[in-house]
C-alpha cells in the first residue's frame, strides 16, 4: 500500500512539474511577443524619423535584408542607405501583425501602408512583410532578417483596380480543391479502364 502511494505522489509531483514548465514557457513566449511588438514600433518611429543610430542597435551584426525592390543588404548598407537618405519613408501604418516566438527566434508578419522614396524612386503602396528575430545569449533580441513584397491588387473585367474580399478567395480555393479533386478521379478511372497517357 505504501509502495502505491508512493507511485502516486511521484506521478503527481512530475506532472505537476511539467505543468509548471509548460506555463513558464508559454509566459516567457508571451513576454517575447510583448518585446517583439515594441520593437516594430521602436523600428517604425526610426525609420520615419531616418535615425540610423536607433535602427543599427535593433539590427544584428550578420543582418540581411531584402528591400521592396528586391535588393539585397547587409546591416552597413541598410544603415547607409538611411544616413545618405537614400530610402526616405513619410509614411508607415501597420497593420495585420502576427508574430511567432519559437525558443530564440521570433517571426512577426504583417501588412504595412508606405509613402516615400526609395533612390529618387516612389515606394508608396501597400506591402506585405517578414521580419525575423533572433534572440542572442544576453536575452537581447535583434532583427537578423527583413524582405517585403508589394500587395498588387487585381483587376475587374472592366479594367478596375479590384481588391477581392475573403469570400471571392474561398471560392477560388474552393473551386480548385474541387477541379483538381475531379480530375484526380477521372485519371483514376481511365488508367482503371486501360485508358491512361502511359503504355
Amino acid at each position: 500500500m505504501a509502495v502505491v502511494i508512493l507511485a502516486c505522489f511521484i506521478a503527481c509531483a512530475r506532472a505537476q512539474q511539467q505543468g509548471q514548465k509548460h506555463e513558464n514557457k508559454h509566459d516567457k513566449h508571451h513576454e517575447s511577443r510583448k518585446q517583439i511588438e515594441a520593437m516594430e514600433e521602436q523600428w517604425r518611429v526610426a525609420q520615419l524619423a531616418g535615425d540610423a543610430a536607433t535602427m543599427g542597435r535593433l539590427l544584428s551584426d550578420d543582418f540581411i535584408g531584402i528591400s521592396m525592390s528586391g535588393q539585397v543588404h547587409t546591416k552597413a548598407q541598410q544603415l547607409e542607405r538611411i544616413q545618405t537618405r537614400k530610402v526616405v519613408l513619410t509614411k508607415m501604418d501597420l497593420s495585420d501583425m502576427k508574430v511567432k516566438v519559437l525558443d530564440s527566434v521570433a517571426i512577426v508578419t504583417g501588412q504595412v501602408d508606405v509613402e516615400g522614396t526609395s533612390e529618387g524612386t516612389s515606394v508608396k503602396g501597400v506591402y506585405r512583410y517578414t521580419r525575423v528575430y533572433q534572440q542572442l545569449p544576453s536575452g537581447q533580441w535583434k532583427i537578423t532578417s527583413y524582405e517585403s513584397t508589394k500587395i498588387r491588387p487585381a483587376k475587374s473585367s472592366q479594367g478596375e483596380v479590384k481588391e477581392p474580399d475573403s469570400n471571392e478567395q474561398n471560392a477560388v480555393f474552393e473551386a480548385a480543391g474541387r477541379i483538381t479533386s475531379e480530375g484526380f478521379h477521372r485519371t483514376k478511372a481511365l488508367l482503371s479502364q486501360g485508358l491512361g497517357f502511359m503504355h
